[in-house]
């Protein structure tokens, strides 16, 4: 190991910051509701949300056994899916 009087200065300067460090950086310049609006922060729960609703409805595999079967088989899952969250969603009425 070398001692610190015979390092390079390439070996004492400092590392390149890393991505976590850049993220808490923007957060400090801009705000953090900035920059999860710079960042689309929300759209991953959304998904995974999504993902979750479909294994809790659906279940949490496919029963087909072949690539292009499974494909149908999700296709119809999802179908199904988007037709029971129209049924929930409300209907707009102009009322005057």
């Amino acid at each position: 190991m070398a001692s610190r009087s015979t390092l390079s200065r390439e070996a004492q300067a400092e590392p390149p910051p890393t991505q976590r460090d850049r993220h808490i950086q923007r957060i400090a310049e801009t705000g953090r509701m900035e920059w999860q609006r710079e960042t689309k922060y929300g759209h991953r729960s959304k998904e995974e949300t999504a993902m979750a609703r479909y294994k809790g409805i659906l279940g949490g595999h496919l029963h087909a056994r072949t690539p292009p079967a499974q494909q149908a088989e999700a296709m119809i899952g999802v179908s199904d899916l988007n037709r029971m969250l129209d049924a929930g969603r409300p209907v707009p009425v102009r009322t005057a």
